[in-house]
Formats: structure tokens, sequence, C-alpha cells
């Protein structure tokens, strides 16, 4: 009896304990995190000058604003959710051997879904230079190309990251390295779909 008791308090300890490790654990490497919080701050810097400048110009701000396209920078909202929530079930998918035949297909969903943002984004630039619309046209203007093609850089960035961890989707048994890896190239995607989640309604909505 003392056997059994001692051997459930064990075990009863040993869940307690394995708890906090979980809830601590952080996906990626340090470094990632130290990358992505100083990109979120460059972005947090101009998406304050920016409201800055609107207040200043409302007007001109408003008036601008009309000539964007909403429906496609809808469209592009949704198209960046569908492939952060794929990419969130192909990480799931590699931490669980007996899912983890899924997690490349998943990745390579993910960077296919993100390349329709691309394309969305190219056309909708074609059609407002076709118009006669630039970066120089006026101060709304600059601000948007700006905002939305640094943006889209990252998002190009993110589709490469993406095609590199579907090639470590493809490892039967991942190290802890390359699980940080994939997990840290993941969080990166997830922090574009972020910053788009801040731009389209700061630039398309809010007047």
């Amino acid at each position: 009896m003392t056997d059994v008791i001692g051997s459930a308090r064990a075990a009863g300890d040993a869940e307690i304990n394995a708890l906090p490790t979980s809830k601590r654990h952080v996906p990626g490497e340090p470094g990632i995190w130290v990358l992505l919080f100083g990109d979120m701050m460059v972005f947090t810097v101009l998406f304050t000058v920016y409201l800055h400048e609107r207040g200043a110009r409302q007007e001109l701000f408003a008036e601008s604003q009309g000539a964007l396209h909403r429906a496609l920078g809808a469209t592009n909202t949704l198209v960046l959710l569908t492939s952060s929530i794929l990419v969130v079930f192909a990480t799931r998918a590699l931490r669980r051997p007996e899912l983890r035949r899924f997690a490349r297909p998943l990745t390579l969903a993910g960077a296919a879904v993100g390349t329709c943002f691309v394309a969305i984004k190219a056309f909708e630039y074609h059609e407002m230079v076709t118009a006669g619309i630039t970066p120089s046209t006026n101060e709304f203007f600059m601000y948007y190309f700006v905002l939305t093609g640094l943006h889209l850089a990252h998002v190009i960035i993110g589709l490469i990251v993406l095609t590199v961890l579907s090639t470590l989707a493809r490892k039967p048994e991942p190290t802890r390295t390359h699980m940080a890896f994939f997990e840290g190239g993941a969080c990166f995607w997830h922090m574009v779909d972020l910053l788009w989640i801040v731009i389209f309604p700061l630039i398309f909505l809010v007047r």
C-alpha cells in the first residue's frame, strides 16, 4: 500500500512539474524574438508618423483613401489569415509523430496561399500606377506605398522562409534545433500577418 501511494504521489508530482515547463515553452530561438520585436518597432514608428501626418491633413487623406481598392485589401487580409492558420497546423503536425507526414503539405499550402497575396498586391499596384497614382502623387500615397511596399517585402521574405521550412518538414524525426528553426520561421510569418491586420484598417478603413 505504501508503495502504491508513493508511486501515485510521484506521478502526481511529475505531472505538476511538467505543467510549468509546457507553459514556459517559447517557440523558436531568443534571437528570432529580438528580430521580430525590432522589426515591429520599426513599423510602430512608421505607424505613428502616418497617424501624425493624417491628423495634420485629414481632408487630403480621407479623399485619397477613396482611390484604394478596399475589396482587394480585405481579400488579402483573408489570404494571410488562411495562410497563417495553415502554418499553425503545420507546426502542430511537426510536433506530433503521428501527424508529421502532414507538416510539409500544410507548409507548402501556406506558402501557396501566401503567394496569392503577392499576386493581388501586384495587381493593385498596377491598377493604381495605370490610373496615374504613384508615391509622388501626395503625402497619403507616399505613406501608402512605403508601408505596403515594406510589408510586401516582408511577405516575399516570409515565403522564402516557408519554402525552407518545407524542407525541414520532410525530416522523419526533426531535432530540437530543427524544431526551433521551424517555430522561429513560423513566428516570422505570423508577424507578417499581424502587421497587415494593423495596416489594412489603418490605411484602408480609418478616416
